[in-house]
């Protein structure tokens, strides 16, 4: 007969299975090989050329001790060519999701000491699922690009991995933010990855991107360049605007990418992340009116002007090497996040022209699809007359951030800092193709082209049949002015919304985007529209 004591005591724990403290030891020590690399040298080799490892970067890039790997055993299967004889655990790729300041994001890192980086099926495999993974859980995918490009032992079956990443990149486009970060060679068709994301990162000396390598260049075409040259850092940021961020290291470089990740939401169905303000929303901007000349021909750095609007004088600029006749930068205003486009006087007088119109396209149209509003600083004295600009196709090319702002529901304030002529001033977001509320300061010009110009149209004949063409002009120009371009016609056309104090405007921003917070605009249903190209 028990007893009640001896009901109630615990059975001895079983005894654990013979061998299975040993597998678990088994499994860390393989675990640890992996994260080691195949061998030492190739480590240090990976280091000789300034360049991290793929769990050193993304050590980096997350929080500390919040990435879970996915896959990390995972081999190929392929055969031939020796491989069947070389099959590391990882096959190349290292996925899986961390916490960048808290919020969850997913990432894949190539590992250059296998295979050199280059994609396979199971490679492949491990890409697509973890691309699923965050377009399921409304996560953003930041992608490691250190790759030699597509495994040739497998043929097609890699170039069909290739396909099944850029379905998956144009599936999540406008759903979760996309970031690729280059930090080694990215060369063919493995190219289009990056440029099908939202941004691209680079660090100089070690990145390059091309379609066709130096060797291929020269044989087709006879010209001699290197990779830094065909393909590098400052030629994607300054010359082919394919990398919206430069930078010297992979320490900078990750570190700007956790901070664009900090202004971002996590996809399109939430709002960008608040974070309190300690600048005071009502901050009267005193030194402003000394920032921008009076004289329109005089130049001045707008970057200076948005410093002073937003909170703490902070913005993260994108594409700051290419196109920079237009200044886009993120930036929070009473700790609410807002994409500022504005015109840049400091450079080719702040026209618009095929480059500018084209980089103010995308990031309007990455800003509306998140979620972001829009401030429009304008300053623009019309579009870059030129030859050259008319047949490389400023009609179709201008047109796309024209497209951009008529398609936008965000909401939208626009400032005319000084003048806005012409289609340039329809284009920068003017009331009359839907900015929410239109503003200027007390100097603006608004007209469709400068006073001295439309003087010698309109007068032309006046002027010279005069007795003093001189005087007759000037009192023409004068005239025009007096008439047309003075401050208040467009407000007392009701084309703007109000003229205010240029000291006042980080408060009147700070109110407008208040009031516009729930804004509710809808498109008419359709698939999709259909974009200048």
């Amino acid at each position: 007969m028990t007893t009640a004591q001896e009901t109630m005591t615990a059975p001895a724990a079983e005894p654990e299975p013979a061998g299975l403290a040993g597998r678990i030891e088994e499994l860390r020590e393989l675990k640890r090989r992996i994260r080691q690399g195949p061998d030492a040298a190739a480590t240090e080799r990976q280091h000789a050329k300034g360049k991290l490892t793929a769990y050193e970067r993304i050590d980096l890039l997350l929080d500390p001790g919040t990435f879970t790997e996915v896959e990390s055993l995972r081999r190929h299967r392929a055969t031939g060519f020796g491989l069947e004889a070389r099959r590391p655990h990882s096959d190349g790729v290292v996925t899986g999701w961390g916490e960048v300041n808290g919020r969850t994001v997913f990432v894949y890192a190539h590992d250059f000491r296998v295979f050199g980086g280059a994609l396979g099926e199971a490679h492949a495999g491990k890409i697509h699922k973890i691309m699923d993974m965050a377009l399921a859980a409304g996560a953003p995918l930041v992608s490691l690009n250190d790759g030699a490009g597509a495994r040739i032992q497998e043929g097609v079956s890699a170039l069909a991995g290739y396909g099944g990443i850029f379905q998956r990149n144009t599936r999540a486009s406008g759903v979760i933010p996309q970031i690729s970060v280059m930090l080694g060679p990215c060369a063919g068709g493995a190219a289009y990855s990056p440029a099908l994301t939202d941004f691209v990162f680079a660090v100089r000396g070690t990145s390059q991107m091309f379609i066709t390598g130096p060797d291929v260049v020269a044989a087709v075409t006879g010209e001699e360049v290197t990779h830094e040259g065909l393909g590098g850092a400052d030629v994607h940021g300054g010359v082919s605007g394919t990398a919206h961020f430069v930078y010297d290291d992979e320490e900078t470089c990750l570190a700007e990418v956790r901070y664009l990740l900090s202004m971002l939401p996590a996809n399109n169905r939430e709002l960008p992340p608040v974070v309190p303000a300690a600048d005071p929303p009502d901050r009267r901007l005193d030194g402003v009116r000394d920032l921008v000349p009076v004289d329109g021909n005089r130049s001045y750095d707008v970057r200076e002007v948005i410093a002073e609007i937003v909170d703490d004088g902070e913005l993260l600029e994108v594409h700051a090497d290419w196109a920079r006749n237009l200044v886009c930068a993120f930036a929070r205003l009473d700790g609410h996040v807002v994409g500022v486009v504005a015109s840049q006087p400091a450079m080719l007088a702040g026209v618009l022209d095929i480059g500018a119109s084209e980089k103010g396209a995308r990031f309007v149209q990455f800003c509306d699809a998140f979620t972001i509003p829009l401030l429009t600083l304008v300053d623009v004295p019309g579009f870059l007359p030129g030859v050259r600009q008319e047949h490389d196709g400023i009609i179709r090319r201008g047109a796309k951030l024209l497209y951009a702002y008529c398609n936008a529901t965000v909401p939208r304030v626009s400032v005319v800092l000084r003048k806005a002529y012409g289609g340039a001033y329809i284009v920068m977001d003017s009331r009359s193709i839907g900015a929410d509320l239109a503003l200027v300061w007390p100097g603006n010009e608004i007209a469709v082209m400068g006073a001295d110009a439309a003087a010698d149209v309109i007068f032309r004949r006046e002027i010279a049949a005069a007795e003093d063409p001189v005087a007759t002009r000037a009192r023409k120009i004068e005239e025009y002015r007096e008439r047309l371009v003075h401050p208040y016609y467009a407000a007392e056309h009701g084309l703007v919304d109000d003229v205010i104090d240029p000291a006042e405007t980080r408060a009147v921003l700070v109110r407008a985007f208040a009031m516009l917070r729930h804004k509710d605009a809808a498109l008419p249903h359709r698939k999709h529209g259909n974009p200048p190209q």
